[in-house]
């Protein structure tokens, strides 16, 4: 076909029609959910929430039915022991636009083949009581686990993590695919086990998370010696050095060899990343993962069986350019990406 030839085919295909009207048929696919004509929904109108699900506030109290993923604040930062503010992560990451619709490493659209809400905020008997607080996390997730549904959360310190755990590995323990600056294994401080530093180390002692099926991505910085649970339980740590020296194809490996075939949780702390690209954070460390290297990691894992998720410590008023949030609510969607591809998901949405 000449240059000619080609310019007339993409005439008679392109210059007379809306912007919504797409050949191939993944993108019609897309296309269809969300033009009407030539228009879509303005990124900026209507109400904020994670990644522009319906909201349904309603659903926890109707048994999240007709739901296969629900998008759960957590907006709880009790745990913490630097800088506080990331009870504030939820909003903020609710007031992101422009996330999605579609995957194009992924080659998913989540929202389109999954049946997704955001069904509001996890409430809290007290705004003052950690050790109630994570009480009342662990009942609402108990509910979610009941109903089987996949939850994605955002905090929220990382304390959040232990009683999701609890809640979904109450039948079984289950892995995990962990990026963070830190392994939060550490022991009680002051005499509170429930900190932001410690979740994992309660959710193996618990018998939720297994730690042989649990790798921690990005590691760095000055706590190292409080890590030592983590190397005694048998977890895999991969240092944010030796993400650089291995390259990501082979941190993808081992993380995927770690979790194998089992169901899988995923928790991405955005101080994983340096904070030239994740100021907003309680406890920033330099020497992290850039986002392409998050991106590429998480990319990576398709076909793991991921049955649930979460992104913490996004503390926004450090941060006045919002790239936190931005970067919170990228990884949130790469998760839910991640969902429609898991074996456990797709089982479920075939039967």
């Amino acid at each position: 076909m000449d240059r000619l030839e080609k310019l007339t085919r993409l005439r008679e295909l392109y210059a007379d029609v809306g912007g919504g009207t797409m050949y191939d048929p993944e993108f019609e696919r897309v296309a269809t959910a969300l033009f009407t004509g030539d228009r879509r929904p303005p990124p900026y109108s209507g109400v904020s929430t994670f990644l522009d699900a319906p909201y349904r506030p309603e659903a926890p109290g109707e048994h999240f039915a007709g739901l296969d993923v629900a998008l759960i604040g957590v907006p709880m930062d009790l745990g913490v022991t630097n800088r506080n503010g990331s009870r504030f992560g939820p909003r903020a990451v609710r007031s992101i636009e422009r996330i999605g619709p579609f995957h194009h490493v992924l080659r998913t659209a989540p929202m389109t083949e999954l049946k997704v809400a955001d069904v509001g905020d996890v409430l809290f008997r007290s705004r003052f009581d950690l050790t109630a607080s994570t009480e009342d996390i662990e009942a609402y997730y108990r509910n979610v686990a009941a109903a089987g549904v996949v939850p994605l959360s955002v905090g929220g310190d990382h304390s959040i993590s232990y009683p999701i755990l609890k809640a979904l590995g109450a039948e079984r323990p289950v892995g995990m695919i962990q990026i963070d600056a830190h392994c939060d294994t550490a022991g009680p401080y002051e005499g509170q086990k429930f900190h932001h530093g410690g979740p994992f180390r309660n959710a193996v002692l618990e018998g939720v998370l297994d730690p042989a099926r649990t790798v921690q991505i990005g590691i760095r910085g000055g706590g190292e010696y409080l890590w030592e649970f983590s190397y005694a339980s048998g977890m895999t740590v991969i240092h944010a050095e030796e993400v650089a020296e291995m390259g990501i194809s082979a941190v993808i490996a081992k993380a995927r060899d770690v979790v194998g075939d089992g169901p899988t949780y995923i928790s991405f702390d955005v101080d994983g990343l340096d904070p030239a690209f994740t100021p907003g954070t309680g406890t920033p460390e330099a020497g992290g993962l850039t986002t392409r290297e998050a991106n590429l990691i998480l990319n990576g894992l398709k076909g793991v069986d991921v049955i649930g998720g979460d992104v913490v410590e996004v503390a926004p008023q450090y941060d006045a350019g919002t790239n936190t949030a931005q970067v919170g609510a990228q990884m949130l969607f790469q998760i839910l990406s991640l969902v429609a591809h898991a074996p456990g998901m797709r089982s479920r949405r075939a039967a």
